[in-house]
């Protein structure tokens, strides 16, 4: 079923010559240096560089960065891991305060591709996307303070599940929600698979689901500033970091992903064609301006 509407008159206080630029370029960086480090799966010696890379850099901009450490077990091997959340805040003491996430973890397995199924992905869309405009608005808020608060949470484990059980992916999602380590804030973004070369945005299910009144304000918002990878419709229903925050955590969440890629004839998700080439920085940078207006619109 397709859903569309009028989006209702929306006055944009964001748009202004003091709304910071959002660079895709510099995004795209982020996004090649977190594969720099090969596969990021848990346990994995890229997860481990991977991890005191983004703690360093966040770190050198936010005013308060720490790990929220948890175990699981591997699966196949009954062995558990070390896995970490990395969270930074940025004005901690504003009235309104709002949670930007993504989950920095790469699949440990390609099951979707036709070979090597067994073998970790790179994850450049898939984990890298959603981190790169997270560490690029970071930037942009050690320089220019927004009016909100803004907590950021990479989370680990979100790709760790098994195909056909839901519960088994967001695991780092789910332990913060039952372990919130801040107030609880006004709502969540969550960003996953959005450096797609061929991005589509539609609406995600269950996030018109859990806070209708905000994805109406964000796609009404890129209309206006002209951002063509959103759409107004709704499709797909998608079990991701924004589920367990919602309902564990209480935090109206919703999740903007493009989960056709790069399109609905062909697949690059979960197989090792997850690739940067496939991505692209006017990708992260549409995604990245319409957070960035939204934020600093926030009064």
């Amino acid at each position: 079923m397709r859903y569309t509407w009028f989006p209702f008159l929306f006055l944009c206080f964001a748009c202004t010559k003091d709304t910071p630029i959002f660079s895709g370029e510099s995004a795209f960086g982020y996004l090649e240096k977190q594969c720099s480090f090969g596969t990021r799966n848990p346990g994995s010696d890229g997860h481990a560089a991977c991890r005191d890379y983004l703690t360093k850099h966040l770190k050198a901009v936010a005013d308060t960065v720490w790990h929220q450490d948890f175990e699981l077990f591997v699966p196949g091997d009954g062995e558990k891991t070390k896995l970490t959340n990395i969270i930074a805040r940025f004005n901690p003491e504003a009235e309104k305060q709002i949670l930007l996430g993504a989950h920095w973890d790469t699949r440990p397995w390609a099951d979707q591709d036709f070979e090597y199924k067994s073998q970790p992905t790179i994850g450049a869309n898939d984990g890298a996307s959603g981190v790169a405009v997270l560490l690029e608005l970071a930037d942009i808020f050690s320089r220019s303070v927004p009016l909100a608060g803004v907590t950021i949470v990479l989370f680990d484990a979100e790709d760790f599940g098994s195909a056909g059980n839901p519960k088994t992916f967001a695991r780092g999602s789910q332990y913060f929600a039952e372990n919130l380590p801040i107030p609880t804030p006004d709502y969540a973004i969550i960003l996953d698979m959005v450096g797609d070369a061929e991005l589509t945005l539609p609406i995600e299910r269950n996030s018109f689901r859990q806070n209708r009144k905000l994805v109406k304000e964000l796609w009404a918002l890129a209309e206006e500033l002209e951002l063509p990878a959103f759409e107004s419709s709704i499709r797909h229903t998608v079990f991701d970091d924004h589920i367990p925050l919602y309902e564990i955590g209480g935090i109206p969440s919703i999740d903007i992903i493009d989960f056709d890629y790069p399109n609905a004839y062909q697949n690059y998700w979960h197989t090792h064609q997850d690739t940067p080439d496939k991505c692209s920085p006017e990708s992260l940078k549409q995604v990245g301006t319409l957070l960035v207006h939204h934020i600093y619109g926030i009064k």
